[in-house]
Parts: structure tokens; sequence; C-alpha cells
């Protein structure tokens, strides 16, 4: 067979194993039965989301029809040291690269393409189990399991990948590529050691490229995050009291995210009161909340490796007062505005621009002798997607499929005053839609909520 391009995606370590040419050709014996778009393997747990065989597939095809010719090796994660650098965390999240072309949640894999014109044939290295370790950390992921679940037919052992690849480079010609961003320095090395004297090119852009534009996979792993995020919002919006800390509320509003299955928080939940409010990443959330303040929580829960950004500003006595009330209600006709001009062909930078052109238009005397845009110190909007700043060229208009957020915000630190809704968007064909749009905006509406009246359905 003549390929044009490889396309190689998984982690480093494999790559310096010696093993002969022959045994890097001979596939591991998996079934080739017809796969379902939906692939779960139950008896695995732990083993991450079901995979939409057919998405995947078809961002591999899409990544061969950008890179032409070559070699591209992308390196998933390795396992972190729960010890030293992630004492709070799982002790595994996926590389997203890797991840988007597999979803799967197998560590130290990788995965080939041998793109030509027409097709993408793909295989997978993966690690021998080590049933010692499983005794440990779990049940680990075999060839028939990964078969199943990812669609690719073709499971190689992983100490086969260096040879593999040899072989593989005798055959195709071009540049080899390497998202530079995701790719640890011994990923690197690997590469340079597998492949000596060959230049290595930044594959990161042109994945990224293609995350912009969410398939109807990914809109449903954000649809379900950002609506278990909405929830965990709302509890807080409910729970809140005078005398209450913000650890308390930060606990709230995760433990929702978790009771609703979350796999995990999307980033660091903010939760400010009073002067805290003002400061746009604080997370330390140690401060007892006192009557008549306002709360800023800025949280969001990943599912299924896709997350949701959402913030919502409301009062710990359950009622704005006639100055928290103004300030927000200009936040609010700020985001409103902003999201009227939502459409395909638009840039986020348009659309900061219009959020604070509003702002200033409609500021008066509100913000003292400044106007209020002056007081955002931040853009209106990014990327969203597997992550809470998802990449992508902030020079690309948007188009039906992107998802970006708006959260525009006023702060006063000199009132220990800071508002700011932010709320999760998708690009429709017509203009925008509102995916966090049940966690109420208004200023009524969490009145509302916070008296005790059932939430939005």
């Amino acid at each position: 067979m003549r390929y044009g391009t490889l396309v190689l995606l998984g982690c480093a370590g494999a790559l310096a194993a010696q093993v002969s040419p022959a045994q890097a050709v001979v596939p591991l014996a998996v079934p080739a039965a017809p796969l379902g778009r939906w692939t779960a393997v139950p008896e695995l747990p732990g083993m991450g989301r079901p995979v939409d065989t057919a998405a995947v597939a078809a961002r591999r095809r899409a990544l061969a029809r950008r890179i032409g010719r070559g070699l591209v090796l992308i390196p998933a994660a390795h396992e972190r040291s729960l010890e030293r650098d992630h004492a709070q965390d799982n002790d595994f999240r996926q590389s997203d690269t890797f991840f988007y072309f597999t979803e799967l949640e197998a560590r130290d894999a990788w995965l080939l393409l041998a793109v030509a014109p027409d097709s993408a044939p793909a295989t997978l290295f993966l690690p021998r189990r080590d049933t010692v370790e499983e005794r440990w950390t779990g049940i680990q992921l075999g060839p028939d399991a990964v078969a199943r679940l990812s669609g690719v037919p073709r499971v190689v052992p992983v100490d086969s990948l260096a040879a593999y690849l040899g072989v593989a480079r005798s055959r195709v010609a071009g540049d080899v590529y390497v998202p530079l961003a995701d790719a640890p320095a011994d990923a690197r090395r690997a590469v340079e050691l597998a492949l000596p004297g060959q230049a290595i090119h930044d594959a990161g852009p042109l994945v990224d490229s293609l995350r912009l534009i969410k398939d109807a996979d990914e809109l449903r792993r954000m649809r379900t995050a950002i609506g278990i995020t909405v929830l965990g919002h709302i509890a807080a919006i409910q729970a809140v009291r005078p005398g209450m800390w913000e650890y308390q509320l930060e606990a709230v509003v995760e433990g929702t995210f978790r009771a609703q299955g979350a796999d995990r928080v999307g980033y660091p939940s903010f939760v400010g009161s009073g002067p805290n409010a003002a400061i746009l990443h604080y997370d330390a959330n140690r401060r007892q909340v006192k009557d008549g303040e306002l709360v800023v929580i800025d949280a969001g829960a990943e599912w299924g490796q896709y997350t949701a950004d959402v913030t919502r500003t409301f009062p710990v006595s359950g009622r704005f007062t006639p100055r928290q009330k103004a300030i927000y209600d200009l936040v609010l006709a700020t985001q409103r505005a902003t999201f009227d001009s939502v459409r395909p062909g638009v840039l986020v930078s348009d659309l900061d621009r219009i959020a604070r052109a509003y702002m200033r238009a409609h500021s008066g005397k509100l913000c003292g002798r400044q106007m209020c845009d002056q007081t955002m110190i931040h853009a209106v909007s990014h990327w969203l997607g597997m992550n809470v700043h998802d990449p992508g060229d902030y020079r690309t208009p948007l188009a039906p499929g992107t998802v970006l957020t708006l959260e525009p915000g006023i702060y006063l630190p000199a009132e220990s005053l800071g508002v700011r809704i932010e709320d999760d968007v998708l690009v429709t064909p017509g203009g925008g839609e509102w995916l966090s749009g049940r966690a109420p905006r208004t200023t009524e509406a969490i009145e509302r909520l916070a008296a005790g009246e059932p939430r939005p359905p």
C-alpha cells in the first residue's frame, strides 16, 4: 500500500523500544466486527464516557486533509503525581489533542494514521497490561476493549512503536509534526531519537483550527457539562445566607457538580464576596460573607472532558440594593447587546468593542468619574471547549458550531463591589443560542429563586 501521510498520536516513552520490523507491522488479533456509533465497555469501570466512533473518525479524516503529506506525532498524557503535583485532583486526565481524535482515556498509548488521498486507516499502540499495577490503580485497557471503544480495529503493542514507525517512515515522504504545547520534553526527545535529523513542526495550529467548530458529539458533552453547572449555580443562590463562608458556597456548587455526574471541575472555582467580588480570579474562598454584600461565583463543571464556564452574581441577603441593581442591570444589558451581535462572520474583537461601546454609552455617572467600561479589565469573550480558554485563533470569524463565552463585568474595589455575568453561547446560522440560559440572569429572577420559589424549568 502506498501512503501519503502518517499521523501518530500518543504518549512518550515507547519510541525508544527496539523491536524488529517484522513485529512492528503485525497487529494483535482483534475483532473486526462492525461497531455501533456509541460503544462502551461496562466491565471496565472508570474508563470514561462512551466513545462516538463516527465523530472521532471524522476528526481524524479532517486532520489528514489538513496535513497533506508527512508525519504527525501527538503525545497523550502521562499519569500525574498525586503526592507532588495534583494532590486534589485525579491522577490522570487525557491530553486534549489525543482525546479529540480517540475519546480514549488510555494512558501511554499512541494512535497512528496512515493517510492516503482517500483514506486514513488507523492503528493504536497500547501498553501491555500490568496485572500487579492493576491491583493498585484499577483495570487497564486491553486490545479488545480499545478496539470496541475506539472503532480502531488494529491494536499493536506499544513496545513495537519505534520499529513500526521506522518502517512507516521509510514509505512516507513529507514533514513531521508534533503539537508542541501538548508534547512534554521526553516526547519530543523520543521523536528525535526515532527520526534522527528530521525537523519537527508544530501541529498545534492545525488541530486548534479543527477544534474551533464543535461537532454534534462535542456539543452533547458541552450541553451536559453546562446543564450540570447551571444546577450548581442555582443551588448556591438558594443556599447563601449571611455568616456563611465562601468555601461553604464552593462546597455547595462543587457538591452539586459531582452529585450530577461531573468528572471534575473545569478550573478552580472562584467564590468572591464583598471586596473579593472585585478580584477577577480570586480562588482562596476563605472569607465570611456578610449581609448586604454581593457574591460572584465563577465555576464550571467538566463532563466527558468538556467544560462549562458560567458566572453569576447574587446578593447575600436575597435582595439587591438599588445601587447593586443599577450596576447589575448595566452589566446584563451589555451582555444582551453583545449577544444580539453574535452571528457568523463576526470577530471576537468585534464583540468586545460592541460591549465596551454599549457600557460606555450607558454609564452616565454610575461608575463615578470614569466610564464603567474602564473598570472591565478583561475581554468580554473567549473560546470554550475542552479547556476553559480553548485554543484557537481569535482572528477567525465566528461560524456555526463555535462556542464562546460572553462575560461583561464592572469592578469597583473602592466600594467592595463587583458584578460579572458570564454565559456560554453557541453560534448558529442565524445568530446565537444561550447554552447556559437556564441559570437565572435578571435581578428579579435571582431574587425569586433566593426567596424559595421553584427553579426555572
